[in-house]
Order: C-alpha cells, then sequence, then structure tokens
C-alpha cells in the first residue's frame, strides 16, 4: 500500500475506477441494467416486424407516423422519462450505500488515499457501466425503428448523436444528485425512487418554478425530437416543459453534476459511518 502513499486526489479516483469498474460490470445490478434497456430493444424489434407487413405502427390524424417520430417518442418517454432515472437511482444511491451495507467500506477507507476520492472513482465507474450497456440500446432501437416508413438513417443520424450526448449527460446529473443521496442517508433507495419519479414528475406538471430544481427539466429542454401535433405525446411534452434556452439548460444540467458530486464526496470525507451487525 505504501506505493499509493501521496497519490494525487485525480490519480486515486483513477485508481478506484479501476477497481470498481468490473464488480460493476459483474453485478446484479447490471442484469436488472440490461433488463431495463433491453425492454425499448424488444419493442423496435416487434415495431419492425410489423412494419415489414405493411402494417402502420402508429397514426395520428388519419396520417401514418415516420420512423424518425417513432424514434423520437420511444426516447423522450422510454429513455429520458424512466431508463435515465431509474439507472442514477439504482446505481448512484449504492456508491456508498453498498459498501457500507456489505460492510467492506472499512477496506477502502484504510487504503492511503482521500475518502472523496473513492466517491469520486466509484461515479466514474457507474458512468462507464451504464454507458457501455445504454448507448447501444439507443443505437440498436434507433436502427430498428429510423428505417420503418422510408425515414432515412442519415438525415436522421445528427439527431441520434444529440440524443447519445443527452444519455450521457443524464446519466451524469441523476448519478451525482443520488450519489449525494447514497452518501448522505442510511437507506437512500426509496428516497431515490420517491424523488425520481414523485418529485420530479409533479414539479413539472405544476406551473411555476418547482420545476427549475428537477433535472428531468433541463434535459427535455434539449430533447431534438418534436412530437407530431395532436398526439398525446406532444401533449404530455408541452405540458412537462417550457423550453428553456438550451444554453441555460446544458449550464444548468454540469453545474448539478459538479454541485452534487462535490456535495457527495464532502459528505464521504466528513461523515462516520458505523457498520452495523
Amino acid at each position: 500500500m505504501t506505493k499509493d502513499q501521496g497519490l494525487p486526489y485525480g490519480a486515486a479516483a483513477l485508481r478506484v475506477f479501476d477497481l470498481s469498474i468490473g464488480e460493476m460490470l459483474w453485478s446484479r445490478r447490471t442484469v436488472f441494467m440490461a433488463l431495463v434497456v433491453g425492454g425499448p430493444v424488444v419493442l423496435a424489434l416487434m415495431f419492425r416486424l410489423v412494419a415489414m407487413f405493411g402494417v402502420a405502427l402508429v397514426r395520428v390524424n388519419v396520417v401514418r407516423l415516420g420512423g424518425e417520430a417513432i424514434f423520437g417518442g420511444m426516447f423522450w418517454l422510454l429513455y429520458l422519462r424512466f431508463v435515465i432515472p431509474v439507472l442514477g437511482v439504482f446505481y448512484g444511491t449504492a456508491l456508498i450505500a453498498d459498501e457500507v451495507e456489505d460492510k467492506t467500506l472499512t477496506y477502502l477507507f484504510t487504503r492511503p488515499i482521500r475518502r472523496g476520492a473513492v466517491l469520486v472513482g466509484k461515479y466514474l465507474a457507474y458512468l462507464a457501466c451504464t454507458g457501455l450497456v445504454v448507448l447501444p440500446s439507443v443505437m440498436l432501437v434507433f436502427f430498428l425503428i429510423v428505417p420503418v416508413g422510408g425515414g432515412s438513417v442519415g438525415r436522421a443520424f445528427p439527431s441520434l448523436a444529440v440524443d447519445l450526448g443527452l444519455l450521457g449527460l443524464g446519466l451524469a446529473a441523476y448519478g451525482a444528485v443520488f450519489a449525494f443521496i447514497g452518501a448522505w442517508l442510511r437507506r437512500p433507495l426509496l428516497v431515490g425512487l420517491g424523488f425520481a419519479f414523485g418529485w420530479e414528475q409533479l414539479a413539472l406538471l405544476v406551473p411555476g418554478y418547482l420545476r427549475r430544481v428537477t433535472v428531468a427539466y433541463y434535459l427535455q429542454a434539449l430533447t431534438p425530437h418534436a412530437m407530431p401535433e395532436d398526439s398525446v405525446l406532444s401533449a404530455l411534452q408541452a405540458l412537462c416543459r417550457d423550453t428553456p434556452p438550451a444554453a441555460v439548460s446544458l449550464m444548468s444540467l454540469v453545474a448539478i453534476v459538479m454541485l452534487f458530486l462535490w456535495l457527495a464526496a464532502r459528505t464521504v470525507e466528513r461523515r462516520e459511518y458505523v457498520l452495523s451487525d
């Protein structure tokens, strides 16, 4: 362990990342994550098979929707509104809480590195692990759905690039928020679920400034897809966002990541964790 003595903060975080990434990829949570992101892929495959027989998948005012519009709806409703918050909750809250529950936190904290670097390293491992599974899922759905109805993959590809960037930013923002909750509370999972699927959903529907203290508000403002008019999704999309400027949304998300990751690392540095029997 002496070779870790005096290791800089960043290098220490990368060392913890290297130790944690393999554990995360082979954990039971990864099986759960694969099931979550596999759902949209299965749905997209079903859509593609149905479309091969010439059946219109979705119609709005008797007009058949193309693959680009269907993909936009799936991305907005399934990934941004469900998959990303779920993974943020289940992984972010567990970064420290699982170590406390498994009584392995002492091993990490006795290494001659800063406690905050442990949290940051595990957070980076979370980003890599979820990204390796979620981003390919989105690409599979894209290539299965967009060609339906004569859609052009080349024309829709710039939107896909934005989608992938949004997913990475969403995972980073939700992960940082729930990493702080996990470092702060003894049993954070229920609080995290309540925040993602209780508070955020309610705040987005209530007029006023409450929505500005949610992650979803800023993510949805950056979504490149507009739902077809007079559709259920377009009504939901209009109700759930009032489109703040893209620059404001981007800066707000970056600020959320930096603030809550700093709060999480600071909490780990200062809190005394009691490993009960």
